[in-house]
């Protein structure tokens, strides 16, 4: 996969592609290859942020292994059982009704778009324990032409290629379909987010 290396700071390189896909594909082979001198890797919509320790390699150095791994072809990702991450929805969200008619469908069919979807979890960002999560494309929906200024937390949404969860009270844009009681980020757990990349998610819908 063709791949733009960029200095960011004296401790990382972004690296950039043309796709989510790519990206993606590339954050799970550098973990895989285990890079010496690498701490850390954040993917996000094109780009992968890759932090390394600049007392165990340079950034010339580090350069040339990510070319080799980007070079390399993609490996499969499979979703194994255990990491998949079952949320109960309560599907009565305010924009239910507006996200089956920008589809052309009843509500009822949204639903079981969204239930039948293995949900992969692309990456983390926008606030701790939201993940942006990956369907099967049969969901695509705008964002609202207006943010609302408060979303309730666990409210389940939809927003152009993505799904997600909002972990918390806050303003937001995306299309709500409905709510869930899971805890999407509690800081005394051992994993605070419930909810990381690399596992899946599979939605179900449970009665109000």
């Amino acid at each position: 996969m063709p791949v733009q290396l960029l200095p960011c700071g004296s401790e990382a390189l972004l690296a950039q592609f043309d796709s989510l896909e790519e990206a993606l594909d590339f954050d799970a082979a550098v973990g895989a290859a285990a890079i010496h001198g690498v701490v850390e890797t954040v993917p996000a919509a094109r780009t992968v942020l890759v932090i390394f320790d600049p007392l165990a390699t340079g950034p010339d150095l580090l350069a040339g292994h990510l070319r080799r791994v980007a070079s390399r072809p993609a490996s499969p990702r499979p979703a194994e059982a255990n990491q998949i991450i079952e949320i109960p929805v309560v599907y009565d969200g305010p924009d239910l009704d507006g996200v089956a008619r920008h589809l052309g469908i009843a509500p009822a069919e949204v639903v079981g778009r969204h239930t039948a979807c293995l949900w992969r979890v692309g990456f983390a960002g926008f606030a701790p324990g939201f993940a942006y999560l990956l369907g099967d494309g049969s969901l695509e929906v705008p964002r609202r032409a207006e943010p609302r200024v408060r979303v309730p937390a666990g409210s389940v949404a939809l927003a152009g290629e993505f799904g997600g969860i909002y972990p918390r009270d806050s303003p937001g844009g995306w299309q709500l379909i409905g709510r869930t009681d899971a805890v999407l980020w509690d800081a005394a757990r051992p994993e605070p987010a419930l909810i990381v990349p690399g596992r899946h998610v599979r939605f179900v819908a449970v009665a109000p």
